[in-house]
């Protein structure tokens, strides 16, 4: 009977370990959708970035206040997640607290004070986060885009560090000997008070109810991060990694384009010559759905924190036009796993559904049009995310596949090849303006 407690435990962190790598299972081959791209160039700037960008959260704190908020949260995050290991042993080897005779009271006090006093820091951040979200109502977090689920899911993941956090100190207050012992119990002390009238047996029911709530909550949210926008806790690392680092404004010039260039230039080549037999199909231009975009592209959707950072700088939408980078990466993303479902539920296969990222399932030609390409949004994202990159890939499947270019640009285009100028004037016309008093 004494294991049975340890069955229990082993089955439940089994199932969320099991669930949790099936995720992740489906998150890589949803990426891997997306074409191949090279982006192993560069190695120590792009560790550099990782390191500054990603764990240093350089880019979080141009906004001070939440970002100091964020820097709390994310550190305690991270080491009280330490204490989680000790968790999961005790709970396989039906120990309690069994790095304290390991690690001596002294530092292992030591470690536990550091843990609650990060456990109530991270829960006043995250009370501030709410208010900010819910009572102040800032204007990034109520754009037309953060409905239903996407609104909920940041209050619900603030909801759960709430309860972790909660839990993390309720479990601490209620084990009577670390409460004896005097050390470690910096914040939790304070909380005993609301115990004090408890008999032991009922006290120690409260402290073990608050342990298993609290690993089965680490469980929970740890499955839950797949369909949160909360993604960007694990994808932040590999995504600063592989993102661009051409200066920005560059554009990828179009490889088939250019051999069609350099075939015009080149004297001695014969214009009326066949094709290669091993050069195939002539590669799509731009995109239109996300199997046309790469997989960077693919991640950077996952990865987005949707915290509206991009959207709030965007003079498009400033000025009242209908892009919204944000809800860019928002749509990628929704699209993605809408292919993804597709994929499992036809063993395998994608089956045609009839939709794709570009129309009016998902994001318009009066989105990307309105995107004056001033890389704003990609200087603002506090994880190195590039919805230009992806907008201009459908600009140019628009332009070069399907002659769907805005009339003025149209215009300008016809020009630039009939006069080579924008301007529909002669090229025998250009000095005219010399000869005028």
């Amino acid at each position: 009977m004494q294991f049975i407690p340890n069955i229990i435990f082993a089955i439940l962190l089994g199932v969320g370990v099991y669930f949790f790598a099936n995720n992740v299972k489906k998150l890589l081959r949803n990426i891997k959708l997306g074409k191949d791209i090279d982006r192993s160039d560069q190695k120590s700037e792009r560790w550099s970035n990782m390191i500054r960008i990603a764990l240093g959260q350089s880019k979080m704190v141009r906004r001070p206040v939440s970002g100091f908020l964020h820097i709390i949260v994310y550190i305690g995050f991270i080491i009280i997640n330490i204490e989680v290991l000790e968790i999961v042993l005790d709970g396989l080897l039906g120990t309690h607290r069994l790095f304290l005779p390991i690690l001596g009271e002294s530092v292992y006090g030591f470690l536990i004070g550091t843990f609650e006093v990060l456990a109530i820091l991270v829960f006043i951040s995250v009370t501030v986060f709410w208010l900010r979200r819910n009572v102040l109502k800032i204007k990034r977090f109520w754009n037309k885009e953060m409905t239903d689920w996407p609104k909920n899911d940041g209050n619900y993941i603030l909801y759960f560090e709430m309860v972790l956090m909660t839990l993390f100190l309720v479990m601490n207050a209620t084990d009577v000997h670390l409460q004896q012992s005097g050390t470690g119990n910096i914040i939790s002390q304070f909380f005993v008070p609301l115990f004090q009238n408890i008999p032991f047996e009922r006290l120690y029911l409260i402290e073990r109810t608050a342990w298993w709530l609290h690993i089965c909550g680490i469980l929970v949210f740890l499955n839950y991060l797949y369909y949160s926008k909360h993604l960007h806790i694990l994808l932040a690392f590999p995504n600063t990694f592989y993102a661009n680092l051409k200066p920005k404004g560059q554009f990828v010039n179009n490889k088939n384009v250019t051999k069609e260039v350099q075939l015009m230039m080149d004297p001695n080549a014969d214009p009326y010559a066949a094709p290669a037999e091993d050069e195939g199909e002539p590669e799509k231009f731009g995109a239109s759905d996300v199997t046309d975009l790469n997989w960077v592209q693919l991640m950077n959707a996952y990865t987005c924190t949707e915290c509206g950072r991009c959207t709030s700088v965007c003079p498009a939408n400033l000025t009242g036009k209908e892009l919204s980078p944000r809800a860019i990466m928002m749509k990628t993303r929704d699209r993605l796993e809408e292919v993804g479902r597709n994929i499992d539920a036809n063993k395998g296969t994608f089956q045609d559904d009839g939709k794709q990222l570009l129309g009016d399932d998902y994001i318009t030609q009066e989105e990307i049009w309105a995107c004056t390409s001033c890389n704003a949004c990609v200087e603002e994202c506090p994880v190195n995310i590039d919805p230009l990159s992806i907008i201009m890939d459908m600009r140019q499947y628009l332009v070069m596949e399907q002659s769907a270019a805005p009339q003025e640009l149209n215009a300008m285009m016809t020009n630039v090849e009939n006069n080579g100028a924008p301007w529909q004037y002669s090229q025998m016309d250009r000095l005219n303006w010399v000869n005028e008093e």
